[in-house]
């Protein structure tokens, strides 16, 4: 988890090149961080749980710090539109 914790600037770039570098080549990676800048900026379809559920998987282009962060706290929107809080 979190691939970069405790690594120099220097270091953290390097890392976020090779990511990039195999997502250039169409390879799959499963990224597990609690970095919200990290997720999006290296994530295409980011996927949030909550204590060890699946709160929902959200497109890169679509997602909103905002919506990570409700996702992240457990709050899901309902299929009523209504928030929904885990317990």
């Amino acid at each position: 988890m979190n691939p970069t914790r405790g690594l120099d600037v220097g270091a953290i770039e390097f890392v976020y090149e090779q990511i990039e570098s195999q997502k250039s080549r169409k390879k799959a990676i499963l990224l597990i961080s609690t970095e919200l800048s990290e997720i999006l900026r290296l994530s295409d379809r980011i996927a949030v749980l909550f204590q060890g559920r699946l709160m929902g998987i959200v497109e890169r282009k679509e997602a909103t710090v905002e919506q990570l962060g409700r996702l992240m706290a457990g709050i899901s929107a309902g299929k009523d539109g209504n928030r929904n809080e885990e317990a």
